[in-house]
C-alpha cells in the first residue's frame, strides 16, 4: 500500500474542506460534495485493491461476514476527533462503491440551523407522533438531532433512539439518552419500539419508517403516552399523511386514518437550498401543525383542504414550502432563481415575490 489510497487521510481532508458526502467507486476518481455541489478529486482512479482496503479498514467486525452476501449495507464509522460517518456500501455494475455521510460531533440548535420556533413547540409535546420528511440529503437527520438535543437540554426525560445506523451521539444533559442500533442492539425497528416501551421512555426516536409494522408500533407508542419522532420518505408535509395511511390495506384505512388524526402532532418536510454565494445551504421547511381542524380533515379524508388551510391561513405557525423559500429570498440568503428552482408551485411563488399574493403568514416569526 505504499502508493495506495489511505481512506482515513482522505476522510480527514474531506471533512477539513466542509464535505458533507464522500463518494468512492472502483475504477473512478473519488468525489466529494461541498455546499451541495459534487467535486471530483484529482487523484488516480480507485482500484479493486484500494476498495478492498477501504472495506477492511472501515467495515465493523459484525458485518464483515455479510459483506460478500449482501448488495447494500449501512453502518457507521468514526475517526475520533474528526467526525462520525454514516456509510452505505453498494455495488455498481459489479464493482464496490461507498458513500460516506459526515455526521458532525456538534449538534446545532434551531437558531444556528435557521429553523423556525415551531420546532420548540413540537419538542414540548408529551405524547404523539412527529414526522420529518424530505429527499436524501435534505437535512432531516440534522433537524431531528437538533430537536432531540433541545429536549435533552430542556427537560428531564428518558429518550430512546432506534437507528440504522446510529448517527449523532448525544451526551446526557437534563435527560438520559439511550441509543440502540439495528442488528447490534435490536433486530428491527418494530422490535426496538416494542422493547423500548418496557424501558421507561418518554421520547422514542425511530430512524426511519419503512413498513407497516414500524408505523403500527410507532402509532401504538404515541397513543400510550410517548412522544415518537421519526422520518419517512415523502415530498411534502401533507403527502406524509397519505403515505402513512397507504401503508395499510384499503379495508384498514378508515381505522388508521382515525388513529393518525388523533396521534399525529405535526409533520416537517424539508429541502436544503444553496446560498447566494453557493458556500452554504439553508433549510426550507414546510410545517403542518395538526390542529382540531386538520384532525377533522384527516378523518374525513379531505387532505386537499389541508393544503388550502396551510396556504391561506398559515395560523398556528404552519408554513408552506413557498413561504419558507420566499423568506429566504426576502432575507437575501438565496437568489430568486434558486427559490423558483426548488418550488413545487412556481406561479404561486412568483406572485409572492411580486407582492400580489394575498395569503397570510409570510411574516411569521422565525
Amino acid at each position: 500500500m505504499a502508493n495506495g489510497f489511505y481512506i482515513e487521510d482522505f476522510l480527514k481532508q474531506s471533512v477539513s474542506v466542509g464535505a458533507s458526502d464522500i463518494h468512492l467507486c472502483e475504477g473512478e476518481r473519488p468525489s466529494i460534495r461541498v455546499s451541495g455541489q459534487i467535486m471530483r478529486i484529482n487523484v488516480p482512479p480507485l482500484t479493486n485493491e484500494d476498495m478492498e482496503f477501504v472495506i477492511r479498514t472501515v467495515a465493523p467486525s459484525h458485518l464483515k461476514d455479510r459483506i460478500s452476501r449482501f448488495f447494500d449495507i449501512d453502518f457507521s464509522y468514526e475517526i475520533e476527533g474528526v467526525s462520525r460517518f454514516r456509510v452505505n456500501m453498494s455495488h455498481q455494475l459489479g464493482k464496490n462503491a461507498m458513500v460516506f455521510r459526515a455526521i458532525p460531533y456538534h449538534i446545532k440548535n434551531f437558531k444556528e440551523l435557521g429553523l423556525p420556533n415551531t420546532l420548540e413547540e413540537f419538542a414540548r409535546f408529551n405524547n404523539g407522533l412527529i414526522l420529518v420528511t424530505g429527499p436524501t440529503g435534505s437535512g432531516k437527520s440534522t433537524t431531528i438531532a437538533s430537536l432531540i438535543d433541545y429536549i435533552n437540554a430542556t427537560f428531564s426525560k428518558h429518550i430512546i433512539t432506534v437507528e440504522d445506523p446510529v448517527e449523532f451521539i448525544y451526551t446526557n444533559k437534563k435527560s438520559i439518552v439511550s441509543q440502540r442500533q439495528l442488528l447490534i442492539d435490536t433486530p428491527s425497528f418494530s422490535d426496538g419500539i416494542k422493547y423500548a416501551l418496557r424501558q421507561d421512555p418518554d421520547v422514542i426516536f425511530i430512524g426511519e419508517i419503512r413498513d407497516r409494522d414500524t408505523i403500527e408500533a410507532a402509532l401504538n407508542a404515541a397513543e400510550t403516552g410517548h412522544l415518537v419522532v421519526s422520518t419517512i420518505h415523502t415530498n411534502d408535509a401533507v403527502q406524509t399523511v397519505t403515505r402513512v395511511i397507504n401503508l395499510f390495506e384499503p379495508a384498514e384505512r378508515n381505522f388508521i386514518r382515525s388513529q393518525v388524526a388523533s396521534t399525529l402532532k405535526g409533520t416537517i418536510a424539508q429541502k436544503l437550498i444553496p446560498s447566494k454565494d453557493e458556500t452554504s445551504r439553508y433549510p426550507a421547511p414546510e410545517i403542518l401543525v395538526v390542529t382540531p381542524t386538520v384532525q377533522d380533515f384527516i378523518e374525513k379524508d379531505e387532505l386537499d383542504k389541508v393544503y388550502d388551510l396551510v396556504r391561506n391561513g398559515s395560523f398556528n405557525n404552519m408554513t408552506t414550502m413557498n413561504m419558507s423559500l420566499y423568506r429566504l429570498y426576502k432575507d437575501d440568503k438565496i437568489t430568486k432563481e434558486m427559490a423558483l428552482a426548488y418550488s413545487d408551485n412556481k406561479s404561486e411563488l412568483e406572485q409572492l415575490i411580486r407582492g400580489v399574493y394575498h395569503g397570510t403568514g409570510v411574516n411569521n416569526n422565525q
